[in-house]
């Protein structure tokens, strides 16, 4: 039966494919693929896991006390039929042989599976079944995890046969899990919970693929291999569609792509408006290999590059001074001489670090995250891990432009404490006879204080990077991850444009330069507002630059610049944008 779901727009195209439903559990599932030639080692540690948790169970019944209660016998006895029934088990190895999945992965997979079959049981005695298959599959992804050196590597995601396009469901997507499935063989995603700005949505836009978040049900609704349609323009998912709305939107599909590659046309013209003005079109990367992505699609430097997740997916351990050196070093060879922007480690709110300590991990407690000891709060925190990072920073300049930039700055004696802190790791630096260049010091402007008192943290930065995403959610006090409150995450609200364009006009005074890093920039319905602003530098995921390069080259600056003052005067600022710019775009200028 053919049904639709309703969610989020937040990564534009078409997606055609089977569902794989990535299942939520109380344990932590890894998620990576396995290499054809680890298939049947990997069936078999997924049976020695099986077999472990057979053997600790045999042990509880055979040694309960006389007076034990029989309802405990005979509940173990559940639970030992269970864990030899072909349809765990058995199936679980189906996955491992189709999808390639890890053992964990395809043990949850066949549980969600399983999980469904239960809940449309009418006796209620059976349904109720269901509890007991949750609990033994738990302890046999304990058994898993207790056994990590069995583990295989983890291979690079690709098609492994040339099977049906996969798309991932899930409630949610973990951080460190969107790492693992980039360039993955999953063509979109689907999610219960996030919005336009949640890492989910932010990392779907980088790999260019559709996406639609925030649907609340259509990790219960969609079953595994359910034929799905994603419309990532119009936030709607249709499951096993008819064959007329399969064509129609195949058909979608084909003129999304020509799209696509019309606008890879673009790569090598460099970005001037139509009155003269040049653009710099920088990339966000996450991980050394999206230079080269970056250098493919054009961009003019790395605006942002995510250091956190170098911390990610390490099982708590933090990467030594010496790795990250390494990475930063490798990222700054591959952009050939542009400038390459690393952001120290962004750790909190929806990015937290997976196996932590009680002391590295204090913030992850508290009852708002996105307030608590995350970004620079925990650099801070954490001097030693702080100047480690800073050195393999400044190390990498050696090797090219390398700039500094500091997350959620909010105080005067943090960029302070920064400054002491980088002549520190200077000297030890020298000391150690170790290269580099001077590295110029940016901060982010996220918290509006920051935005605010601009003027002060001026003479003490070269520069400034403005993350929208962050500084809509502190503005509007909204929870840019949850659903519930994502129709109010409105980057057109009065407050938020004051914001940035006297946060742009403040750094073009003071003859600093100034770029816009959030998801904004990468958006082409904004462009035309951030050039009217006087913004020069926008910052975005490479598979972005192509569509906003259009825009850049279709636009009048000077022209844009007369529609500002009353967009940012209008209560209605969307409505303001929408007809003023319109006119500006048919040469007619700005409406007086």
């Amino acid at each position: 039966m053919s049904f639709q779901v309703f969610g989020i727009p937040v990564s534009r195209g078409v997606a055609i494919g089977r569902a794989v439903l990535v299942a939520s559990s109380r344990v932590d599932v890894a998620h990576y693929f396995v290499a054809p030639d680890q298939i049947q080692p990997e069936i078999a540690r997924l049976l020695r896991g099986r077999d472990a948790v057979v053997r600790e169970l045999e042990t509880l019944r055979d040694e309960l006390p006389e007076d034990a209660p029989h309802e405990l016998a005979a509940l173990l006895d559940v639970h030992l039929m269970l864990l030899h029934d072909e349809a765990l088990t058995g199936s679980a190895s189906q996955w491992i042989v189709e999808r390639h999945y890890n053992a964990e992965w395809a043990l949850s997979a066949q549980l969600e599976v399983l999980a469904r079959q239960f809940d449309e049981m009418e006796d209620d005695y059976l349904r109720e079944r269901k509890a007991d298959l949750e609990q033994v599959v738990e302890r046999v992804l304990g058994a898993l995890a207790h056994a990590q050196g069995d583990a295989p590597l983890p291979v690079t995601p690709r098609d492994f046969g040339g099977e049906d396009p996969l798309l991932l469901v899930a409630a949610d997507i973990a951080p460190a899990d969107m790492i693992q499935f980039k360039r993955s063989v999953f063509r979109g995603f689907i999610t219960d919970i996030g919005g336009k700005t949640s890492h989910t949505a932010i990392v779907a836009r980088s790999m260019d693929i559709p996406a639609v978040v925030g649907t609340r049900e259509a990790s219960r609704l969609i079953m595994q291999d359910d034929w799905v349609i994603i419309d990532g323009d119009a936030g709607t998912v249709i499951v096993n569609p008819s064959p007329i709305v399969l064509e129609e939107y195949r058909f979608r599909q084909r003129q999304s792509e020509l799209e696509r590659a019309r606008l890879a046309r673009l790569r090598h013209t460099p970005a001037v408006t139509l009155d003269g003005e040049h653009v710099e079109l920088h990339a966000n990367i996450e991980l050394p290999a999206d230079a080269e992505a970056a250098v493919g699609a054009g961009a003019t430097g790395v605006g942002l590059f995510r250091s956190e997740f170098l911390f990610m997916n390490r099982e708590g351990e933090l990467p030594s001074e010496e790795e990250q050196f390494l990475a930063y070093k490798a990222a700054v060879e591959s952009m050939r001489g542009m400038p390459v922007t690393i952001r120290t480690v962004d750790i909190g709110a929806d990015k937290p670090l997976d196996r932590l300590t009680v002391n590295e991990l204090r913030h992850e407690h508290t009852l708002n995250p996105a307030m608590g000891l995350r970004a620079i709060r925990w650099s801070l925190a954490e001097p030693s891990m702080f100047r480690q990072q800073l050195r393999a920073i400044y190390r990498a300049s050696a090797f090219g432009k390398v700039r500094l930039l500091i997350p959620m700055v909010a105080h005067l004696a943090e960029v302070r404490q920064i400054i002491e802190t980088i002549k520190r790791v200077q000297q030890q630096l020298t000391d150690a006879g170790h290269a580099y260049t001077r590295v110029e010091l940016g901060v982010m402007i996220e918290i509006p204080a920051a935005a605010v008192m601009l003027p002060l943290l001026l003479r003490h930065v070269d520069f400034v990077s403005i993350g929208t995403n962050d500084l809509i959610q502190y503005t509007l006090a909204i929870d840019r991850a949850d659903e519930s409150v994502a129709h109010l995450y409105d980057p057109w609200h009065p407050a938020v444009l004051q914001l940035l364009a006297q946060s742009i006009a403040q750094a073009r005074a003071a003859g600093k330069s100034v770029s816009v890093c959030g998801e904004m920039a990468g958006d082409p319905d904004f462009t035309e507002l951030l050039l009217s602003m006087g913004l020069r530098s926008f910052s975005m995921h490479p598979s972005q630059i192509p569509a906003v390069k259009q825009k850049v080259l279709r636009s009048d600056a000077q022209r844009l610049a007369g529609v500002l003052p009353r967009l940012l005067q209008s209560e209605d600022p969307r409505a303001v944008a929408e007809k003023e710019l319109a006119v500006v775009r048919s040469g007619g200028g700005a409406i007086h």
